[in-house]
């Protein structure tokens, strides 16, 4: 197991949903870390996770406000630091359709800053939190995303002689975080109406907590340059509302701009680059900083068929209503009863 006791880390937007799990494996895995900085411009949120976080019970834990968009603020908040999780973003579609520019200031800018500050301040590690969106992107949150994970690829050509590396993580849909369909569905089921957006629609599904072992596995295992991919199931939109409410009517109201109906994580094209690695399947850059044939000895790694593809719609994997079921009961509410 990855033993980060000892190490100063720091995680953006760490008042986050992924910040919060991500901050409570750390102590119950790593009770002797030496540092772990707290990273949001949310002062409620500080508040909020300082009350389960005391400094008398957690002596290591520090809360930091502060913006991606400052980089003199990242580079206070990064001195010392070994480990930066970025996991910061803005990250609802609707609202960076209709606010480009802040989008852009957070997603993109602020990933520059982070990437310049890490080199500023000796960070040794770098793990960029990514999304399926960012995958052939249609809206402008996924295009930002996508920028934001070639920013931090392409920052290991830029390194020289410093001992950093950057590599990247993408997940889909995270069962229960903030603005996710299964809460969405618990708190309408009472209406005795689940709306769904079209009925052919799929997802990826990932727990909060599998979610956070890539990242420590990337920290672990990470070369410099990868972005590593899940493999995970599917489940059918249809069998998440009737999982959640099997007495409830679905009405279809249609797709959302910006809305994929399925889940892309790996496109035809990102297949001549994507290495099967057992547990993860990772994206290489084009031109790789380490060996390649080095890469596959030690990974076993094996390259996908140039036809490969990973999308929601056609995955081998798929959550049951029975599944989904007791997935809601461990992942979102410990009282669910269908």
């Amino acid at each position: 197991m990855l033993n980060l006791n000892g190490k100063s880390i720091l995680i953006t937007g760490g008042t986050g949903s992924f910040g919060k799990m991500f901050t409570r494996l750390i102590f119950e895995r790593n009770p002797n870390v030496k540092r772990l900085v707290i990273f949001s411009r949310d002062e409620q949120k500080h508040f909020n996770m300082a009350m389960d976080y005391p400094e008398t019970k957690y002596p290591a834990i520090r809360f930091f406000i502060g913006d991606v968009r400052d980089k003199n603020r990242l580079e206070r908040a990064f001195e010392g630091i070994d480990i930066v999780i970025h996991a910061a973003a803005m990250k609802h579609v609707h609202l960076a359709e209709y606010n480009p520019s802040e989008c852009i200031k957070t997603n993109i800018n602020g990933a520059e800053n982070v990437i310049a500050a890490a080199f500023k301040c000796g960070v040794k590690n770098v793990v960029a939190l990514s999304t399926d969106k960012a995958c052939a992107p249609i809206n402008l949150y996924g295009a930002t995303k996508l920028t934001s994970d070639k920013l931090f690829i392409a920052a290991n050509n830029i390194k020289g002689s410093r001992d950093i590396k950057f590599s990247v993580v993408r997940y889909g849909n995270v069962m229960g975080s903030n603005g996710s369909v299964m809460p969405f569905f618990l708190k309408k089921r009472n209406d005795g109406v689940l709306p769904i957006t079209d009925k052919k629609m799929t997802r990826f599904n990932i727990s909060l907590q599998d979610g956070c072992q890539m990242v420590f596995d990337a920290i672990e295992k990470a070369w410099g340059g990868e972005l590593f991919v899940p493999k995970i199931p599917s489940y059918k939109i249809v069998d998440v509302a009737t999982a959640i409410g099997p007495n409830c009517r679905q009405d279809e109201v249609g797709i959302r701009p910006g809305e994929k109906l399925h889940e892309e994580m790996i496109t035809v094209s990102d297949a001549i680059n994507t290495y099967d690695i057992g547990k993860y399947y990772a994206i290489l850059p084009q031109h790789t900083i380490f060996n390649r044939e080095k890469f596959i000895e030690h990974f076993k790694a094996k390259l996908v068929d140039p036809n490969f593809s990973y999308n929601s719609g056609n995955n081998e994997e798929w959550e049951t209503i029975e599944s989904l079921r007791e997935l809601v009961k461990i992942h979102v509410d410990p009282n669910f009863t269908a």
